[in-house]
């Protein structure tokens, strides 16, 4: 009866080549700080390295001819295995040693978001300010015109004009500038783009993570460097600086380019992953003309060793 060329315990190989290549991803997605074509062509390559060898070396076992060159290729393939578990352990590893870290991770990300989080909060505050300034020095500007007439029309002020129309319609151009009409809009998808990534943080989404912390530092600086730019503007006869804001992040990248020691979790993980690549190989039986390891020695005929 034809067995079947491909089996379930062949679906278990396959499986765990996923699933290991799945989580040397992840690691190497950290470790490149979002590299994604890069991390998807060597966790690609460990997988397809790890799980074509656990098939080469069941197909070998299986052999009905050539026994004693077949045996020898199975060894040098399990031991091909090996190597290769062995120096791929470390970086599957690194997804479970950047998970420990969470916690910290964590803790410093939200904070340097929450932090951002009051860019456009200390803007308001600024504009306010400028806004109250501005309008305090034209109503001294007005009431002392008759003394300092000069500096009345410093101010753009022209007379034969309501002087409180003329302080309301500067006012409003300032404001008009400090808050241009896209403002809001900036506000709302920035504000939107925060809340997202703290979500992603504070639920440990392991591939938005990287995403958020290359982004984070850009953004801010983009956002600061637009509302500064707004803050450039200077009406007729005011005296102001332009908007700055503090930023002091925490940074982090470290944690996730380093690599650490595997954790014990993470080694079991891996072992498990190594024996369901190699379940199949485990539970195929040896053709029945297998003469055993003695076909090594040479103390069998050559016909046996073919057939």
């Amino acid at each position: 009866m034809n067995q079947s060329k491909f089996s379930l315990a062949d679906l278990l190989t396959v499986l765990g080549a996923i699933i290991f290549g799945f989580f040397c991803y992840l690691s190497f997605n950290f470790i490149s700080l979002g590299e994604t074509t890069l991390s998807v062509v060597w966790a690609s390559a460990l997988a397809l390295i790890l799980g074509g060898l656990a098939l080469i070396a069941k197909l070998l076992k299986k052999t009905s001819r050539n026994f004693k060159s077949c045996i020898i290729w199975e060894w040098v393939i399990l031991f091909l295995f090996v190597c290769m578990a062995f120096i791929a352990t470390l970086p599957f590893s690194h997804n479970f040693a950047v998970y420990e870290k969470k916690s910290d991770i964590q803790q410093k990300v939200v904070k340097n978001i929450t932090q951002a989080q009051g860019l456009f909060t200390d803007y308001e505050k600024y504009a306010s300010n400028r806004l109250t300034i501005y309008k305090s020095r034209l109503n001294s500007v007005v009431a002392s015109k008759n003394i300092n007439p000069k500096e009345y029309k410093d101010y753009g002020f022209v007379d034969r004009t309501d002087d409180i129309t003329q302080i309301k319609n500067k006012i409003f151009s300032l404001k008009a500038q400090l808050y241009p009409s896209n403002y809001q809009d900036i506000k709302i998808v920035d504000s939107t783009w925060l809340s997202s990534s703290k979500s992603t943080i504070e639920n440990w989404k392991p591939i938005g993570i990287v995403t958020v912390i290359n982004e984070l530092d850009n953004n801010l600086t983009d956002w600061k460097n637009q509302l500064k730019q707004f803050s450039s503007f200077r009406a007729e006869g005011e005296v102001a600086d332009d908007f700055d804001f503090s930023i002091t992040f925490a940074d982090v990248t470290n944690k996730f380019t380093e690599l650490d020691s595997p954790t014990i979790f993470s080694l079991a993980v891996a072992l498990f992953l190594y024996f369901l690549m190699l379940f199949s190989y485990y539970i195929t039986r040896r053709d029945s003309r297998y003469p055993g390891l003695k076909v090594i020695f040479g103390t069998v005929s050559k016909g046996d060793n073919e057939w």
